[in-house]
């Protein structure tokens, strides 16, 4: 159960933390996603700090109330992600990354609290 666990949350964390990093640097593609969203681009830096703080907490042992805010904040980006692709009439390559993402995300919760009660 463990092995799962670090093999789904790693994952999740390196899909999260990874696309925190062109959201931080502005890079020009993150830019062009987020303004064909209609978000501004001056949320970029904060969402992407986000993202890579919330995949340390799930990762860093320890600090489980941390992990917990850091779970909600995931899913609440990637619903938003989600829907804000399909909102604009997105095709499925634009959507099916966070829903991937939600199933990592539901797969490491589930697993991160079945080890925390087998111990």
């Amino acid at each position: 159960m463990r092995i799962a666990y670090w093999i789904v949350t790693v994952l999740l964390a390196a899909l999260i933390g990874l696309s925190g990093i062109p959201d931080i640097l502005r890079i020009p593609e993150a830019v062009q996603v987020f303004s064909h969203l209609g978000y501004p681009s001056y949320l970029l830096p904060f969402i992407g700090v986000a993202k890579v703080l919330g995949a340390i907490a799930i990762v860093y042992p320890g600090f489980p109330q941390l992990k917990e805010w850091a779970y909600a904040g995931i899913t609440f980006d990637l619903i938003g992600a989600f829907y804000s692709h399909v909102s604009v009439g997105d095709p499925a390559s634009g959507w099916v990354p966070p829903l991937v993402g939600l199933a990592l995300t539901f797969g490491s919760y589930f697993l991160y609290h079945k080890t925390r009660g087998a111990k």
